[in-house]
């Protein structure tokens, strides 16, 4: 029997004029783009081969929880996978209007066999696979920045996994944080390597800038809304990783597939809003592993949200936001 193809969603935000980065999506065979808007987002925005979400739109396919999320707020993005969900959607790709898909853009297999990393390594930085230069991804604990690259340790030969999330990594200027922008900020090309996956009890920060996540686990596409900016992704990647263990799934990251070319940011700015992520990331991962119980990942999200209110790493009013998402599911 002939396997029916996958329908893919690739969901941006935006509140920018389309770029480049949109105008190469939106030129991809058999994926869908989703645009976001906010109230900063030009009114008359529009693109070929593209549906845009303005605000009215967003209140219209999901008034529930579109009016609890606040505005000008990166969280908006979700009512984009409440369209793809509404339509159908096998895989939804999160990705920003500034990175630029390279050619042959895709994502692997989420069934199949990878070179694997051992279990229970604790925190590694991926990076040290793809990159020779001193540098981490966003969310990497402070304390881990300078680990010996020999603490990524892979097992021979490669396993059978059911992929949960790819992440893709973006050359030029990829996800770092703000302590390396403001002491080093050296472009990075990463070096070219077959995909790899981190084994249950290894972690690693992953982000919404080049990353792919299969229908089952949709539920862990919530962004929490009243986090700061550049912590909301990573908290997200922190919770997703327990959840995956527990349901038997893994997170893999592939070489770069996307160059950015970064919106203008102010460096400080973005430290100032890094500090929660740089206090809380290591005490989140462990008390959501401790929290992880039920049988599906709609109940382990909620517990997960659970715990991490009762340590005050989120506030009341997120219980809120995510009981009007975890509805639709």
């Amino acid at each position: 029997m002939e396997q029916r193809s996958l329908k893919k969603f690739i969901v941006i935000t935006s509140i920018f004029k389309p770029t480049e980065a949109i105008e190469a999506f939106s030129k991809l065979e058999d994926y869908h783009l989703v645009v976001v808007g906010d109230k900063k987002t030009p009114a008359d925005w529009h693109y070929e081969n593209v549906t845009f979400l303005n605000v009215a739109a967003q209140v219209d396919l999901a008034s529930s929880l579109a009016t609890v999320i606040p505005f000008n707020h990166y969280g908006r993005k979700m009512i984009g996978y409440v369209y793809a969900m509404k339509q159908g959607a096998d895989i939804i790709i999160d990705t920003d209007d500034d990175n630029i898909p390279y050619e042959n853009w895709n994502f692997p297999s989420f069934d199949g066999e990878f070179f694997t990393s051992h279990d229970n390594l604790g925190w590694v930085n991926i990076y040290h696979h793809f990159s020779d230069q001193p540098i981490w991804p966003r969310g990497l604990p402070l304390r881990n920045i300078n680990d010996k690259r020999d603490k990524l340790q892979w097992r021979n030969g490669k396993i059978n996994h059911r992929i949960g999330i790819w992440q893709g990594l973006a050359d030029d200027d990829p996800d770092v944080d703000a302590i390396y922008r403001l002491t080093s900020n050296k472009p990075c090309t990463f070096q070219k390597k077959e995909p790899v996956v981190l084994a249950k009890g290894t972690a690693c920060p992953f982000n919404s800038q080049n990353t792919a996540i299969q229908k089952e686990l949709f539920p862990l596409l919530f962004l929490p809304s009243f986090v700061t900016f550049r912590f909301t992704d990573i908290l997200r990647g922190i919770i997703a990783q327990p959840i995956l263990w527990q349901h038997g799934y893994r997170l893999g990251f592939t070489s770069a597939t996307v160059i950015q070319k970064r919106n203008e940011h102010d460096y400080f700015k973005d430290f100032e809003s890094e500090v929660p992520m740089y206090l809380h990331t290591e005490k989140s991962l462990e008390a959501v592993s401790k929290s992880i119980s039920g049988n599906t990942v709609k109940d382990s999200l909620h517990n997960a949200y659970e715990a991490l209110l009762k340590i005050n790493v989120i506030e009341e009013r997120e219980m809120t936001v995510l009981a009007e998402w975890l509805k639709l599911f």
